[in-house]
This record gives structure tokens, sequence and C-alpha cells, in this order.
């Protein structure tokens, strides 16, 4: 016997879903039209179990998810039950995982949890935002209006990481071309010449002597190297999982000329964002500054946070403690000092993270705009010293017959 999760009509039209046994579908659906239910879905709770969500969602998941929660608050506004807006959320649902998550959801609201209890089960699927919010909504009663200012932060951060891919979509396609190009003329053409110079190998210019001889290299000592690129890679990557490493390391990088204000200003409008969100959202200051501190991916920053956010529950205040750490902006601390001092903290957070966004597009529209012409110029730089060490050789090549 297996276990079927269903969901069917009765006979006046409400909902119901739940468990029952049965050894195949016909059986199922059997029993239920003899209890009086009209099956809608039927499926084998191990199949079901089986569309699991990732615990870091990809992109099509997270935009999912963000359409469902906007759907929903949309439904609970309306004046539907939590548990018929999400019935209605699962069913317009495309993505499995998705699916599978707010369909566990539903059943959990089903069982008596709280939303916010049920998104903190989902096993890392949902931000830690998300729970924040959706607890500050039960709370005050406004469970629509928490929703949809959350899936409008989190389409806001969806909608920047997306930029940013798009931006480095075509770099990365011209540095795989730049380097196929590089290796088809190491590894093909240069060989090519390598009988026709073995007699004057000795006499041939410095330039062409140092192309064969880098061709001979990647020939013969390339799978080598490219073992050795991925060893250390490797190793860096499990040095930088140090805490003490990684907190160095990020330090290190804030200071790096641009990278270091590009990354400082995309960490810095994630947590404003997510802050702001969470003040709107009725939740208060120090549990929302440790839940926005998560939001960010610079250990060095996201410490300077938890110190901020200790000093706060002990009575403290929030922009002076913040400039002393040194890793803000000076007008996101402008911006802070204004919503303090206006009372208007969670708005003012919501417009510093919009023009965060709009200088981080700019800048790494900047620096793909000075990066593309500069892979290009390298790989035209590179061919023609390849071709023109080889042409000069054979123009020379009767200057070098000749040669006593």
């Amino acid at each position: 016997m297996a276990t079927w999760r269903y969901r069917a009509a009765t006979a006046t039209g409400a909902l119901r879903s739940g468990t029952i046994e049965g050894a195949t579908r016909a059986e199922v659906l059997s029993d239920l039209r003899r209890k009086g239910l009209s099956p809608i879905e039927t499926v084998e709770a191990a199949k079901d179990a089986a569309v699991k969500a990732p615990t870091r969602p990809n992109g099509d998941a997270r935009q999912g998810s963000i359409n469902a929660i906007g759907e929903l608050a949309v439904l609970l506004d309306a004046g539907l039950t939590l548990d018929r807006a999400l019935a209605v959320c699962v069913d317009n649902i495309i993505n499995p995982s998705v699916k599978a998550v707010f369909a566990n959801l539903h059943a959990r609201i089903k069982e008596g949890a709280t939303l916010s209890r049920a998104m903190s089960e989902a096993k890392g699927f949902f931000p830690p935002m998300a729970e924040a919010m959706a607890e500050a909504g039960e709370a005050d009663g406004r469970l629509g209006g928490a929703l949809a200012r959350l899936a409008e932060s989190l389409d806001r951060a969806e909608a920047l990481r997306q930029t940013v891919v798009s931006s480095l979509v075509y770099p990365a396609m011209l540095v795989v071309v730049a380097t196929s190009v590089i290796m088809v003329m190491m590894l093909v053409v240069v060989p090519q010449f390598e009988g026709l110079f073995a007699d004057a190998h000795g006499k041939l210019p410095f330039a062409t002597r140092a192309v064969m001889a880098a061709s001979d290299g990647v020939r013969h000592f390339g799978l080598f190297a490219v073992g050795g690129i991925v060893a250390a890679v490797f190793a860096i990557r499990q040095w930088l999982r140090r805490p003490g490493v990684r907190l160095s390391f990020d330090r290190v990088v804030l200071r790096a000329p641009q990278i270091g204000a590009l990354i400082m200003n995309a960490e810095t409008a994630a947590f404003a964002r997510t802050l702001g969100s969470l003040i709107d959202g009725g939740v208060a200051l120090p549990t929302a500054l440790s839940i926005a501190q998560r939001s960010v991916g610079n250990s060095h920053m996201a410490a300077a946070i938890g110190r901020v956010a200790a000093g706060l529950k002990q009575g403290g205040g929030l922009s002076g403690p913040l400039a002393a750490t040194g890793v803000f902006p000076p007008m996101a601390l402008s911006f802070l000092r204004t919503g303090e001092e206006t009372a208007r903290l969670g708005q003012m957070l919501t417009r510093l993270a919009d023009v965060l966004d709009r200088t981080v597009r700019s800048t790494i529209s900047r620096l793909i705009s000075i990066l593309t012409p500069a892979i290009t110029v390298f790989m035209g730089a590179v061919v023609a010293t390849v071709i023109a060490s080889i042409m000069s050789a054979i123009l020379g090549f009767n200057d070098l017959a000749l040669a006593p």
C-alpha cells in the first residue's frame, strides 16, 4: 500500500486535501468518489517528496517563489483565507520545486501551523527576511501587505542580480573565444612551421623562437598547467572557508580600487533593502538588524553590522555606530541619519537601496565597457604577435639559408 496526497471537491464545492492509502491511483480515485468527493489531484507521497526544493534555489526557482508570494499577497488582500489563497497559488505554479514547497506550506497551514513557521521549515528555500516579514504580518493582522512588501523587495534584489549576471555574459564569452583562438594558434598553426625552421632554429628572430617555445610548452605541459590551476583554485576555495582567512580577505577586497567600492555599494544596497522592508513590516529594529546582517555576503561588513546589532540591543543608536565601522559609503550614513531624525527610517533605507542599485548598475556598465575592448585588444595583440613572428621568419628565410 502506498500513501497518496489528494485534493478533491465536496458536493458543495469546497476544497479538501489530505492523504489516503491505496495500492494504485485507480483504487484511490474510486475510494474518494465513494466518499462523495470529486478528485482534482492525486500524487503518490513518495513521488511528491522526491520533488524537493534545493537548499539554494536557482534563478528560476527564486523568481517563481517571488511571483507566488506576490500572488499570495494579492489573494489575501482580496479577502481570501490563507488556506484558500495558498491552494490557488499552488495550482498556478509551474516550477516543480517551487510547487512542492508551496504545497508543503499549504499542508502545514491546514495542520494549524503559521505561515512564518512553515517558511522556516522549508530548509533555507526562503530567505530569513521572508520568515520575519510573515511573522510581523501575522502579528499585526496585515499579512497581505507584509507579503506584498516582501515580494517587491525580493523582486528588486533578484532584478539587480540578473542585471549583474547578464552584464558578465558577453565578457565571459569573449574570454572563452579569445582563449580558444590562442590555443588553436599554439596547438595547430605554430607546429606546422617547426619542420620548416628546424635547420635554422638558432638563427631565427627572438620573437619566433619565443612563440615556438610557448607552443611547445602548451603542447607538452598544457594539461599539467590546467590541472595545477584547478588544484590551486580548489585549495584557495578551501582556504577561504576558514573564518579568519575569509574575514581578512573580505577586508582587503573592500580596499581594492574600483572593485572595493562596487562591492561595498552592492552589499549596502542589499542590507538597506532588507532592513527597510523589515522595519516597514513592523519588525523591531534590533531583530531586523540581526536578520539584515545575513543578507550581507562580505564577512567583514557582516561582522561590523553584528557588533552594531549587539550595541543596539543595549540601547545604542544606529547611524553613529554604523559610521564608526568605516565599511559603509558616506551617502548611506547620510540617508540613515535623515531617516532617524524624521522617524522614517524604513522609507529612507528603501530609497537608499534604490539609489545604490542604480550606482551599482552604472558602475558595472562602465567596467564592462572598458573590459570588453580590453579583451578584444589583448586577443588581437596575441594573434598579431604570433602571425608577425612567423611571417618575419618566413620573409627572412632566404637570408637564413644564405647565412654561413
